[in-house]
């Protein structure tokens, strides 16, 4: 039988999870790192915790008898994936990366790209005064020398310091509604919305509030792929890359 797997914590991961144990015959488990308090349901078996870099990943997948691997992680957790790829060449087990697309600008976005998060810091004080940062609880460091400038910063769990010292932290779990994100927008008076390229639509509605108000957005471009890794678009991608 197949033992798959799956480094989760994305709603493509839980999807996978779901369609390998509906068909039967496939053993899964998905692996969440533990960064958020209360996960969300998945199929299948569940594991949560590191593994101690790439070779503890190996040794895990060699220990229970893993046959394929799924690198269904956030598109920004760089060393995951690294370490995944690493551990799919010491296994020789079969490995792919399922990453959704990333986004796209249409007519009427003013968006600014960034190459990291200092970089989007960098680049606020020419856009606005009001920040919307949706960039995640781990990286508000970067933006702690701009303290002429005032932030909403939103994320599921508590942000970790240090952070700007204007800064209001709302705590909240999506998906958001257009009407939502319009919503808080003008409430916070925003004028300028920081994220990163995640892509999908479980968070792209803040994409098209702020258009809708004229506001700029900087986005951060995701990381890149590890030497030799290339990705997979959705879960059928997956199924026939592992032949299952």
């Amino acid at each position: 039988m197949d033992h798959v797997l799956v480094l989760g914590g994305t709603g493509e991961a839980r999807e996978l999870a779901g369609e390998l144990e509906a068909r039967g015959g496939v053993r899964v488990t998905t692996s969440l790192a533990g960064r958020v308090s209360r996960p969300g349901a998945v199929a299948g078996e569940l594991r949560i915790g590191g593994f101690g870099g790439a070779e503890g990943l190996a040794d895990w997948m060699r220990e229970h008898g893993v046959t394929a691997l799924v690198d269904a992680t956030h598109p920004f957790a760089e060393a995951i994936t690294g370490n995944a790829a690493a551990a799919a060449a010491l296994t020789g087990v079969r490995a792919v990366v399922l990453r959704r697309p990333g986004w796209q600008p249409g007519p009427g976005d003013r968006w600014h790209w960034a190459d990291s998060l200092e970089d989007a810091a960098a680049l606020l004080p020419a856009l606005g005064r009001r920040v919307l940062l949706t960039t995640g609880r781990l990286g508000l460091a970067a933006f702690a020398g701009q303290t002429a400038l005032e932030f909403v910063a939103r994320s599921v769990e508590p942000p970790a310091p240090p952070m700007p010292p204007h800064t209001e932290v709302l705590l909240a779990r999506g998906p958001f509604t257009e009407a939502d994100e319009r919503n808080l927008l003008r409430e916070r008076r925003i004028d300028v919305v920081v994220t990163k390229d995640s892509g999908g639509d479980a968070t792209s509605a803040k994409l098209t509030a702020a258009r809708e108000l004229g506001l700029p957005v900087v986005i951060v471009r995701r990381p890149p792929l590890p030497d030799g890794v290339a990705a997979v678009p959705d879960t059928r991608g997956v199924l026939d890359r592992l032949g299952l």
